[in-house]
This record gives structure tokens, sequence and C-alpha cells, in this order.
């Protein structure tokens, strides 16, 4: 009776032991702190479970094992007994087994929350929650927004991927400034460009020469066969689809044309004009003259198309204030008839004129010039604008009266210095005094702004040695003469030296010697009667600066002279 009642005293402790271990205090879904959980012992544990038994578990034991029929009375046999202790026994041994292993576990995650706890920081966890939190109430406010512009924004993506390229080519920038890369000069490239430049001009002169064919009725028949058709065409409004027409059809050939067709048309007959096989081996005096033809056709060229926009310029900046003057008033009679006149009525009058004028006036004109030379007003209008060079061949070569007039009071006046103290100074040149090299009186003295000459060569074309066709030496201007000291005189004679009156000179102008050279040259052409051909000072630094000097005191000479002898 007492062993057993030990063994299920024994059993209850175990029991109660194992059940405190795997819940202490409350039971819970929530895991408690395990700082609030008591670290115990084995030991402690079993002196718990000692202290305070079970009843309840102890008492349905008890009568488990007691007879039913009726208490204190031991129904089960001594080996029954054994077998239960024996059974009884191994199960506590398997209990304390896992009760060692829940010990150590619990040890071991104890040891790991520990370690956790120092190496992580709950206030630096709960900042980057929250600023998580609120990221996503940004990313929760632009998800809302974006659902409220999708319809804009798939709208304005379809514009840009249908429009997106047209429009990026409005997008300014600035512009670039690039400087070819200028070829050297070459002779063998200034024929080729004069000849591209030949051939690409052939077909405006081909269609010039064409209609200056129609107009002067080189081909009776093809003339009035046009002229009909064309008045046909203006008299029923069709003047301009028929220069469509033209235009098209002469597509039309030149495409026939470019396949292979020979279609040959032309109311001039066409000249063949020799072509020169380019020459790969050429000297050096070929090159040379083939550089100076050349140069001579651009020059040519260039000097006519100056013409043509030096006339148009002149035209429309009153140069010529009676001409200009015709313009004007055409223009605003122009004017008043395009806004009274119906568009459709001008249109005819106008080309009916057209036609007139191109087949029937213009053939008049050319046949009789006289009759041109008074009523055609185009051609006078034309011929007698004036380029700029002959503007300023006028203004050089004539003087107004009242420019006259101011030139001679101007340099009437009387100065502040007397005529004894500006003679006073005395000039000299390397060979001696001014007036003795030259022969000429005391008072004659170069100008202020050639005291010391201008460096310069004669060229005297009139001469034929070599020594007497170039001298080298300085020019002086006084206000009477112009002097030329030669370099290679050897004495103070002055044989070799060059005097010129003003007052004989006939034309001054500046010169360019070599015409192939880049520039408007450094010479100063003088012509007088003395010589055939205009002497030529060349080689001049300050050309400019000297022609404006000779030029200024040669006009105050003439004028002075003109006014006192008006005869002369």
């Amino acid at each position: 009776m007492s062993v057993g009642k030990t063994i299920k005293t024994t059993v209850f402790n175990m029991l109660k032991r194992l059940d405190k271990i795997r819940f202490r205090g409350q039971r819970t879904d929530v895991f408690l702190d395990l700082g609030d959980s008591p670290n115990t012992s084995d030991t402690e544990c079993s002196e718990e479970i000692l202290m305070k038994p079970r009843p309840s578990l102890e008492m349905k034991d008890t009568e488990e094992l007691q007879d039913p029929a009726g208490p204190g009375t031991l129904t089960m046999p001594a080996a029954a007994i054994q077998d239960y202790q024996r059974a009884e026994t191994d199960r506590l041994n398997d209990l304390k087994g896992h009760l060692e292993i829940a010990l150590l576990e619990k040890h071991f995650l104890q040891e790991e929350l520990r370690k956790l706890r120092e190496e992580t920081n709950i206030d630096t966890l709960k900042q980057d929650l929250e600023k998580e939190r609120s990221k996503r109430l940004v990313l929760e406010q632009k998800l809302n927004l974006d659902q409220k512009e999708t319809m804009y924004s798939w709208l304005q993506a379809w514009l840009y991927n249908r429009f997106g390229a047209y429009i990026g080519d409005f997008r300014f920038q600035p512009e670039e400034n690039t400087v070819e890369p200028e070829e050297p000069l070459s002779a063998k490239r200034l024929t080729e460009n004069m000849r591209r430049l030949k051939r690409g001009a052939k077909p405006v002169i081909n269609f010039k020469r064409n209609l200056f064919a129609l107009s002067s009725w080189q081909s009776v028949y093809t003339s009035a066969f046009a002229f009909i058709i064309y008045m046909n065409a203006a008299w029923h409004g069709w003047a301009i689809p028929m220069f469509i027409f033209l235009a098209i059809l002469r597509l039309s050939l030149n495409y026939l044309i470019s396949r292979g067709w020979r279609i040959q048309w032309s109311i001039v007959p066409g000249v063949s004009e020799p072509v020169e096989a380019p020459k790969e081996d050429l000297t050096v005096s070929e090159k040379f003259q083939l550089v100076l033809d050349v140069a001579q056709k651009a020059q040519n060229l260039f000097g006519k198309m100056a013409d043509v926009l030096e006339k148009i310029k002149n035209l429309f900046m009153w140069v010529h204030p009676e001409i200009t003057r015709k313009l004007y008033v055409g223009l605003w009679v122009a004017l008043i008839c395009s806004c009274l006149i119906p568009y459709k009525l001008m249109g005819f009058m106008i080309g009916l004129y057209a036609g007139i004028k191109f087949f029937l006036i213009d053939f008049m004109f050319r046949s009789c010039p006289k009759l041109r030379d008074k009523y055609d007003t185009p051609h006078i209008i034309w011929t007698s604008l004036p380029t700029d060079p002959q503007l300023k061949e006028r203004g050089g070569a004539t003087l107004s009266r009242w420019v006259r007039l101011k030139l001679y009071i101007y340099y009437s006046l009387p100065c502040g210095i007397s005529l004894e103290e500006q003679t006073g100074r005395a000039y000299n040149t390397k060979k001696g005094a001014f007036h003795e090299v030259f022969n000429l009186s005391g008072d004659e003295r170069p100008l202020a702004v050639c005291e010391n000459g201008w460096r310069c060569c004669l060229i005297n074309r009139d001469r034929k040695s070599p020594t007497d066709y170039i001298r080298n030496g300085v020019l002086f201007v006084t206000e009477n003469y112009l002097c030329f000291e030669s370099s290679s005189c050897r004495s103070n004679s002055s044989k070799k030296n060059k005097v010129i009156k003003l007052i004989d000179i006939t034309d001054i102008q500046k010169y360019k010697v070599l015409s192939v050279l880049p520039g408007s040259g450094m010479g100063i052409s003088i012509a007088t009667p003395s010589t055939q051909k205009p002497l030529v000072f060349g080689a001049m630094i300050h050309r400019d600066e000297a022609f404006e000097a000779i030029f200024t005191q040669y006009t105050k000479k003439v004028t002075m002279t003109t006014a006192t002898n008006p005869e002369t």
C-alpha cells in the first residue's frame, strides 16, 4: 500500500512538473516576454512540484487502483504491480529526457533573443517603419493622380508619337557659321570653272537667242504662228495656262532627251563651237597666258554684271532724278489702276500689250535705230542710267559752277601765316635745295603732306630703253608743280628729274600696273599733252594718300586758273 502511494505520488509530481514547464503562468495565444519568465533550474521546479501536489489527479488515480466493490481492498496481483511500476519508470525516464531537451532549447532561445536585442535597435526600426509608411502614403497619392491623368497622358503620348518628329524640326537652334576652305589659285582649276560657267549658262543663252529670234522675225512662219497663238490665248484669257503648258512641254522634251532620244529643235540654227581638248603638259609661258585669258574673260563678265547691278541701284537711289521720277510716276499710275480696274481686265490689257510690244514694237525699234533712240522709253532709261565709274569720271572731270565758286572763295581767303613766313623754311632733298634740284623759283616747296616725298618708280611708256623706261625715285607735289626726283641722278643737274605743271595735266586717275594681281593697284596715271601715253608712278605704298593730295591740289589750281581766266 505504501509502495503504490509512493509511485503514484512520483508520477503525479512528474506530470505536474512537466505541465508547469510547458505552461508557465497563464495560457495565452501570444507568447509572453522572455524577460518576465523566471529562470529556474530543475531543482527549483522539483521543489515547487513537491510543495504543491495536484489533489484532483491523485484522487482520480487512487480511485482507479482501488477495488470498485469497496474501499481498502486491492485486487491487483503483485506481477501486475511490478509491471506497472516498470512502465511508470520507463515513462519517467522518457519524460526526464524530453524535459532536459526542452530546457536546453529554452536556454539556446534565450541566448539568441539576448543577442538579437543587443544587435537590433528598436527605435531605428520604428523610424524606418514610419518613413516607409509616409512613402507608401505618397505613392498612393501619386497613384491616385496618375489614375486621374491617365487619359491626358495617353493623349499626350499619342500626340508626341504622331507629331513629335515634326515638332522637333521647329526647335530654335543657334546658327552655325561654317567657313568654307578656300582653294589655292590654280590655272587648271580656274579654266575648268570658266568652262563650267559657260556650260551652265548655255541653256539660258539659247533661250534668250530663241526669244530674240522670235521678236526679230528671223523665221517669218514661226514668228507669225507664235504671234497668232499668243494673241488668241491672251484674247481668251489663257496666257498663263499657255506658259504653264509650254513649261510642261519643255520638261517632257528634256526627259525624252535624257532617256536617249535625239530631239533637236531651235528657232536659231545651232552653231557648233570647237571644243579644245585640255592639255596636260603646259609650259610656264602657256600657263601664264592661259591665266591671263581666263582672267580677262572673268573681268569682262564681272564687269557686265557689275554694270547691271549698279544701274539698278542708281535707278532706285535717285542718282539720276529725271529717270527715277519717271519710274516713280509709273508706279503711282500702276497702283491707281490696280485699285480701280478689275484684275481680269488688267490681265487682258497687259497680255495684249506684251504681245504687241514683243512681236511688233521691238521689231520696229530694232529695224529703225533712230526711232528707237527717240521713242523706246525702257531703252532710253537703261542706256541713260550711269554706273559708279561713270559717275566718278563725271565728278572728277567737271565741277559744277557753285562748287568751283566755293573752292575759289575757300582757297582765296588769307591765311594767318604770311608768304614770307611760309617760305622762310628751307626744304632740301638728298642732293641739295629743293628749288635748285628742280630749277624752280625759291618760293616753291613741297606740301606739308609730302615733306619727305613718296617713294615710287616712274614708268615712261614713250621711252624704249630700259634705263629710261623705269626709274626709281621720290615724288613731290607743290602748289604749282608735280616733281619727281630720280635716285639714279649722280649730279645736281635735273636731266633725269621730271617736273610737270599741274595745269598741264589732262587726266589723273588711279592705275593698276599688273591687272592679274589682286587689289586695286599701287600706281597713279597722269596724262599730259607732251606725252603720247600717260606717265605711271607705280609701286607707291601710300598711293591713296598721294592721289588725294595731288588731285586736291590739281583741282584747286584748275579752279583758281578758271576763275582768273574764264577764257582759258
